[in-house]
């Protein structure tokens, strides 16, 4: 099972569409999970023309996200548990991760996603894997672009960033 892991994509105000690369990705998705800060409904309705799609809502998201997704969410693909949380709440920034992980204190899970800070992130702490996919369209600080991609097969999970330089 490949699943795109997404967040942060602040559209339309950080891009008109979806970049081509993430394009190209998702035409071979199962599923598609966003950590939040979509900022409207379409980017939910053009995700989902390629498979189901699960997310959160991030600070940036408006009521109808709020209420439509929630602010935390635990799936499960094949025998993995994800859990996904925006992070945001944090006293600073630099603690979205650890805010992010507090979400789910007490919660099996074989991986976490979350987003909020736009750097991406893959580790494992205390046995899970931690995974922020950075940003499809709003780089910031960080050198390129980028998403995720996840490739589930029973209890398996690998994880892998997917950077490009230009979000056209």
């Amino acid at each position: 099972m490949r699943i795109v892991v997404v967040s942060d994509t602040h559209m339309p105000r950080m891009a008109k569409k979806l970049p081509d690369r993430l394009l190209k990705e998702l035409e071979r998705a199962d599923a598609i999970v966003h950590a939040g800060d979509w900022t409207k409904l379409s980017v939910y309705e053009q995700l989902a023309a390629f498979g189901p799609v699960y997310g959160v809502a991030g600070n940036n998201d408006g009521a109808e996200l709020q209420a439509k997704f929630g602010l935390r969410k635990l799936l499960k693909f094949e025998e993995c548990r994800i859990g996904v949380v925006h992070g945001h709440g944090a006293a600073k920034r630099s603690s979205t991760e650890a805010h992010a992980i507090e979400a789910f204190k007490g919660t099996k899970l074989d991986a976490l996603v979350y987003g909020h800070s736009h750097i991406p992130v893959r580790k494992t702490v205390a046995g899970l894997l931690v995974f922020n996919p950075g940003s499809p369209t709003d780089k910031r600080r960080q050198p390129k672009y980028s998403f995720g991609i996840f490739d589930i097969s029973g209890s398996a999970l690998r994880a892998k960033h997917v950077f490009y330089e230009d979000k056209a």
